[in-house]
Order: structure tokens, then sequence, then C-alpha cells
């Protein structure tokens, strides 16, 4: 049986240590990551969000996570597959509250249950003028999950280890906001996970392989 919490106590101190940063996400960048405008870094309007990569243990002990189907919106990221997360509030006490409390609210996970192992690089989200921390926690159970539908559509869950597999990645010419362009993408579930969130499971990607 795989050792859960051997692998999240491992998992915790590959956090602490230099992370594979920028060079990383660059591995699952789309061909253009600017806004309408043209603007590819951040500014004086650019807001803090975060996300969970929420571990679990499952089928025999075995890691996984979850993602989300953001139900169809007007706004930049309208029906995509994205980590659970969102946008900081003033009354959030530091950027892991941020990512805690937005999985509560979006996937019913209780965040008093979840434990922090650590955080990876930020990342800046053109489109919609967001710098995203990505956050890493665990339960030692596995959650009932429970969608809130004004936002997620449903959700995906996926064993972790399945983004090390060279046959999950591929590449594929799609059209963004009018806009072709070249996008790599993780296949997890028969789910197309491309953009942002490719690039944080990209970064994820390379501490798991060290764990």
């Amino acid at each position: 049986m795989f050792e859960f919490t051997s692998f999240c106590t491992k998992l915790k101190f590959l956090l602490t240590q230099t992370l594979p940063g920028n060079s990383a996400q660059q591995q699952m960048a789309p061909s253009l990551r600017e806004d309408l405008r043209g603007n590819s870094t951040p500014n004086t309007l650019t807001r803090q969000s975060a996300v969970l990569i929420l571990i679990f243990p499952s089928n025999n002990n075995a890691p996984y996570s979850v993602l989300i189907k953001r139900q169809t919106y007007n706004g930049p990221h309208s029906g995509q597959i994205s980590l659970p997360g969102g946008k900081t509030e003033d009354y959030d006490d530091d950027i892991i509250k941020t990512a805690l409390r937005e999985a509560n609210e979006e996937i019913g996970i209780n965040k008093n249950d979840i434990k922090v192992l650590g955080t990876l690089t930020n990342l800046y989200i053109p489109i919609s003028n967001l710098t995203v921390k990505p956050v890493v926690g665990y339960v030692e159970y596995e959650p009932t999950f429970t969608p809130n539908l004004q936002e997620v559509e449903y959700i995906i869950s996926f064993p972790i280890f399945s983004i090390l597999n060279s046959d999950s990645k591929s590449v594929k010419v799609i059209s963004s906001h009018g806009r072709p362009i070249t996008a790599p993408y993780y296949n997890i579930q028969g789910e197309m996970v491309w953009g942002a969130t490719a690039m944080i499971l990209s970064e994820f990607e390379n501490v798991l392989r060290q764990a």
C-alpha cells in the first residue's frame, strides 16, 4: 500500500527547498501570454489571488488531487478547467487563507481539515491581470466534494502521479479570445488542462519527480 503520510512529509520538505520556478512553468506556457492590449507584466491594477493543489488519499492510499470545470460566464476563464481558487479579499489574513477559503467556497472542503505543505512560485496571468500563488495542502481522508454550482460546473478527481506520464501531455492550436495560440496541455481524465493551470501543474510535476 502506498505510504500517503510519508509522501506528504517528503513533499513538505521539498517545498522548503529551491523551487523549479519560472523555467518549469514555461514548459507548459501557451505561445501567447499577454492581455488583449499586449501587456505581459504586472501593473498597479494587478490583484492577488491564490489556488489550492489539494492532495488526498484514494485507491489504497494513492495520492489524488482535484480540479474544477468553471461555469460559463462573461469572463476570461469561462468554462476552463482550473484549480480551486480566486481573488484575495480584504478579510483574508494572508494569501494561504485565500486559497483555503476559496476551496471551501468552490468545492465544499472543510478548510480546517487542510494541512498546508507549502507554496509554489507566483504566476502572473495577463488576461485577467492577476498574480496567483499556488498553495499545496492535504487532508487525511478522501473528501466528499460539494461543488458551488454558481461557479463550478463539475469536479474532476485524478491521481496526481498521472501528470508524470509523458502520454498525459500534448500540444494543440486553439482560439483564445479571438486569437490563435499554440497551447501545451495536460490530458487529465479526458479534460484539456492548459494555460495558467497547466503552468502551475508543470512546476508541481517537477517537484513530484523528486518526491
